[in-house]
């Protein structure tokens, strides 16, 4: 029999928002005096699972936020799973396990527990093995023997009775990096001394992650890219480990720095040990991982992973949205790139033109070259960090004004008015800064933020926004809260889009959602639009055109073109030593292997990026 769940996400449940327990009132069993749905000891709205019937669809559809899930479960999944958050909460059936000698990689979107079984394999999480009606863990044996009981006759019961037996050493790279500054108080070198004390050690791995010069640097002044190296560097320095577990070893990293990183985590797998990477940045993916588990199911209400698939095979699979081996179709729709580069006529027209400008700010100076933004156009923009690629777009926004050279927008100069600001030019600009998590008021609703957006059907359909209207800023999570201001940019009538890193806390499928998104919507409504980003593959998808920030990082940036796409690309995967080429299967770019037939190749024609 097909066994179905009832589940609550208690973080989107929200009894003011929707006038007091809108479910528990419009709940068909509840009015036929059965307590399917009641007031849990949280205070948020708890489902009774045994007596939740099909006709419960309708108070699903009415909850405003989204948070309640009825889900019919695969037949396959007719066991117990192995972690169940609350009675009515999240399940996770079945485990990625790592495979030694191999890096091994978890995709899936948010939601769908690979944090979760990151740390059930980790131990840092006692899997219960789902909850009694009561809410109380099944006793019994050993967690550990329940899970080689569970997984008998699989990869996963070896791992486990290694684990059992002592002989797995784990260290973990947690996702949530930024919440380090807030439990360890002191320099990089002393959180680091914390897991090793051979200095020697310590320096060379440091030298390796480009973080030598931040060591003596509390841990709290450190920027996000360099607090992620150094929680890396924490995780590989830890003793006798044998597992490392990577939770998005590259948010906060540029390009350079994710090709690095990656490099570094693929000499760890040797064939005593093993490494999991979840990562949602597909090119750095397939480029880390030899096997990939695709984790699947529905966001918040259930996720299992699938059998390893080696990388190629299962990010295509991934794409496609269906698993052959289980028959199991988790997407409706296929995921599609387009099997040549953008070939579009480049427009004469000009929305923005300027002339070489300078800026410094501090100890850094930005100049930029004469160049352009033609209209009707996406010019992507990549560069390492600490190049000037958010001071170069606060100047185009009017945030901040250029010290030499002029800026013209519908051909007129925006120059320096008698008080010192920018003089406006009749050109709207829409922007959507960096830094989204001080911009609006914790205690803002989001529907005042998005009062335009909710005038436009498709962009809150696409970007999944309705359930988020009647929460505060506070209670978004980082992605939810990226959404939001991306919509809030979009919705605004302008003539230049400007938006930097949109693709942060998104997951996979939300970057090309967004990236499809803003690729229509300037073609349809012939408007331009300047997008910042570090994932090659979102640039890829969504730009006509490349500017390029070469330099020094944190000394001096240079702001090159606008390129066509295959010049710019060509010019900066040079400055990487990496080519590009697309999948024979999915047209998506793949990063070439080092020292492979087809790189030498295609080096030796100087096409770094495919033509």
């Amino acid at each position: 029999m097909q066994r179905r769940i009832a589940v609550i996400e208690k973080e989107k449940c929200n009894p003011q928002g929707c006038g007091g327990y809108l479910c528990i009132r419009v709940s068909p069993g509840n009015r036929m005096g059965k307590e399917v749905f009641v007031v849990g000891p949280d205070g948020k709205a708890q489902v009774n699972e045994d007596v939740c019937t099909d006709a419960e669809s309708i108070t699903v559809k009415k909850c405003p936020f989204g948070a309640i899930h009825m889900v019919k479960l695969p037949e396959k999944l007719t066991e117990k799973p192995v972690h169940r958050f609350g009675v009515d909460g999240f399940e996770l059936f079945s485990l990625p396990v790592p495979l030694f000698g191999q890096v091994n990689g978890i995709l899936g979107i948010n939601g769908i527990g690979k944090s979760t079984a990151v740390k059930v394999i980790a131990q840092m999480l006692q899997p219960n093995f789902g909850l009694s009606v009561a809410g109380k863990a099944d006793s019994g044996k050993n967690p550990v023997d329940k899970l080689i009981q569970m997984f008998r006759g699989s990869e996963a019961q070896v791992f486990f009775e290694k684990v059992r037996d002592g002989k797995i050493t784990v260290s973990v790279k947690p996702q949530a990096v930024d919440a380090i500054p807030k439990t360890f108080k002191g320099t990089a070198q002393q959180l680091l001394h914390s897991v090793c004390r051979d200095d020697r050690k310590i320096a060379a791995v440091a030298g390796e992650l480009g973080i030598g010069d931040v060591l003596e640097t509390d841990i709290s002044k450190v920027s996000g890219g360099e607090l992620q190296r150094t929680a890396i560097a924490a995780a590989v320095l830890k003793n006798d480990t044998n597992v490392y577990l990577f939770d998005e070893p590259t948010s906060y990293l540029d390009i350079k720095q994710r090709i690095g990183i990656s490099s570094f985590i693929r000499k760890l797998a040797k064939p005593e040990t093993a490494v999991v990477a979840v990562e949602h940045d597909l090119i750095i993916l397939d480029y880390l991982a030899d096997s990939v588990h695709i984790m699947y199911g529905e966001s918040g209400a259930y996720g299992m992973a699938a059998q390893p698939k080696p990388a190629r095979a299962a990010i295509n699979t991934y794409l496609e949205g269906y698993i052959r081996e289980d028959n199991m179709r988790f997407r409706q729709h296929e995921i599609k790139f387009e099997a040549k580069p953008p070939q579009k006529i480049i427009s004469k027209e000009s929305l923005v033109k300027w002339d070489s400008i300078g800026k410094k700010l501090g100890r850094f100076s930005l100049t930029a070259a004469a160049g352009e933004l033609p209209k009707k156009h996406v010019i992507g923009v990549i560069g390492e960090n600490g190049l000037g690629k958010t001071s170069f777009v606060k100047i185009l926004a009017g945030e901040i004004k250029p010290d030499s050279g002029s800026i013209h927008i519908g051909m007129r100069p925006m120059g320096h008015s008698a008080n010192g600001g920018i003089v406006s030019a009749s050109v709207k600009i829409s922007y959507k800064p960096q830094y989204i998590h001080a911009i609006e008021k914790a205690d803002e609703q989001v529907t005042n933020i998005l009062a335009k957006a909710q005038n436009d059907s498709q962009l809150m359909a696409r970007l999944e926004l309705e359930p988020l209207l009647l929460k505060k800023v506070s209670e978004l999570s980082g992605g939810e809260l990226q959404r939001v201001m991306i919509a809030k940019c979009l919705a605004e009538d302008a003539d230049l889009y400007l938006l930097d890193e949109p693709s942060a806390y998104l997951d996979v499928e939300q970057r090309i959602a967004v990236s499809k998104l803003l690729r229509e919507r300037i073609e349809m409504h012939g408007k331009t639009a300047l997008v910042v980003d570090h994932d090659l593959l979102l640039i890829d998808y969504v730009a006509d055109m490349i500017m390029v920030f070469e330099g020094q990082p944190a000394g001096a940036g240079e702001a090159h073109g606008p390129f066509t796409m295959e010049d710019g690309m060509n010019h900066f995967l040079k400055s990487l030593n990496i080519t590009l080429r697309r999948d024979k299967d999915s047209n998506r770019p793949r990063i070439n292997s080092p020292g492979s037939r087809l790189e030498r190749e295609q080096k030796a024609e100087g096409k770094y990026y495919y033509s």
